[in-house]
């Protein structure tokens, strides 16, 4: 199961609500690249796909991935703010290696 901290909700929720169009949820995969291996691909989406794993908290929806279920699981997204940027962080328990920009792993 994948968890999304108060603040990582927050921002899908502020996001959702300022969509120029309805969306449905965040849909979240990973996918061969980055520099570590794979990489952290997010966005929003109207509806997930058919085999989706659809998870839902505070009227938030996160759909994802059915090839990326088994790389997803445990992982703990948080939206942080700070001076250099602010954005999502994934913490990781199947990542054997990451890269410093924190959207890649192997």
């Amino acid at each position: 199961m994948i968890n999304l901290t108060d603040s990582a909700l927050n921002a899908v929720r502020e996001a959702i609500g300022t969509a120029p169009e309805p969306m449905g949820g965040l849909r979240i995969m990973v996918e061969a690249g980055g520099c570590a291996g794979y990489k952290y691909m997010m966005g929003l989406v109207n509806d997930g796909e058919p085999d989706d794993t659809v998870i839902e908290r505070d009227g938030v929806k996160v759909f994802v991935d059915m090839n990326s279920h088994d790389l997803l699981a445990g992982t703990t997204i948080d939206f942080v703010v700070a001076i250099e940027g602010s954005g999502f962080t994934f913490e990781n328990p199947n990542a054997t290696s990451s890269c410093s920009c924190g959207k890649s792993f192997g």
